[in-house]
């Protein structure tokens, strides 16, 4: 039997994973460092974000939907206007923002829109925008050769999410915020590819600074967490959560 590494690449290549857990694995709890006490208006967002619960935006159904909360926290903290969400999915982005009465541009590649065109999209006029892009081949979402998820190397999706984050500064009033959320990835043939490390390395050269700590989001509800592999890894249970912001005129 060959050897697995990540679970979406076999499951590409038709290989077979077990669901079924070869221990019933006990749900331990850690104690997290306090957090000290200041003026935010959301307290428990910190760089570390737990939230259990997904909450009810979006489709839970739809791959790599990844809840709303953390977006809705983010929005509240910077008391946000209006948001540029052109990757929506299933619609996480779109939801928080009208549940919370904020204006949002919400469009996606199913709908024709692709992302890294910026002729699609106004300029200058968002005070924050919001992305949670494929961590590359990972999962596959559209047949649009266009799709991140559908480039063919590493290269020709690294030139293709330097477009989207280019698109997003454009995006942006002076002084506006960009959240982006994504995970490192790995495979047997490309190895371990550090796109959290890629996603600042873009957003530099994009004309964007970091606007303050990575957010370490714990993955709760990872469908890899109900599956067993023949092969030995170290798991990653978390994404990171950047945000960058558009330098002040």
């Amino acid at each position: 039997m060959q050897t697995i590494i990540n679970p979406f690449y076999a499951a590409r290549n038709k290989y077979a994973i077990s669901n079924t857990p070869l221990n019933k694995q006990r749900i331990t709890y850690a104690k997290l460092p306090a957090s000290p006490v200041n003026a935010s208006p959301v307290p428990h967002l910190t760089s570390l974000y737990h939230f259990s619960r997904a909450g009810e935006y979006g489709d839970r159904s739809y791959p790599g939907n990844c809840g709303g909360n953390l977006i809705k926290d983010l929005l509240r903290y910077f008391t946000t206007k209006n948001v540029f969400d052109p990757m929506t999915g299933s619609g996480t982005c779109r939801d928080v923002c009208h549940e919370l009465k904020v204006d949002c541009w919400s469009s996606d590649m199913h709908q024709g829109m692709d992302a890294c065109d910026a002729s699609q999209f106004p300029r200058n006029h968002f005070e924050f925008a919001w992305i949670h892009p494929p961590y590359w081949r990972q999962k596959l979402y559209t047949t649009d050769p266009r799709d991140l998820s559908r480039a063919p190397t590493l290269e020709a999706f690294l030139e293709r999410y330097r477009l989207l984050i280019d698109n997003c500064a454009g995006s942006l009033v002076s002084g506006g915020k960009l959240a982006i959320l994504m995970g490192d990835y790995q495979d047997r043939e490309a190895k371990f590819v550090p796109l959290v490390f890629w996603t600042k390395h873009l957003a530099m050269q994009a004309g964007l600074r970091q606007h303050c700590t990575d957010i370490i989001r714990f993955s709760h509800g990872a469908s890899s967490s109900k599956k067993v592999y023949t092969s030995s890894f170290i798991p990653g249970l978390h994404d990171v959560c950047m945000i960058f912001e558009k330098a002040p005129v």
